[in-house]
């Protein structure tokens, strides 16, 4: 159980997160649906989500297993 914590969540992956839930968010803020047809970029939240799922998949690319 430890090891598939630690392959899910390590030093790159949090990084990745947290620039991901920054851009998510700034996306959100500046680029954003104003209409509210946008599924995505018309809440705050959804935008974020997205952010955190795409910085955890990008930072998890760049982590090597030490097996």
């Amino acid at each position: 159980m430890k090891k598939l914590l630690r392959n899910i969540i390590n030093f790159p992956s949090l990084i990745g997160i947290i620039i991901g839930a920054f851009g998510g968010y700034f996306y959100y803020a500046f680029v954003g649906c104003k209409s509210g047809s946008c599924p995505i970029t018309s809440s705050p939240w959804a935008s974020l989500a997205w952010g955190l799922i795409l910085g955890w998949l990008v930072g998890n690319m760049f982590y090597k297993d030490k097996d």
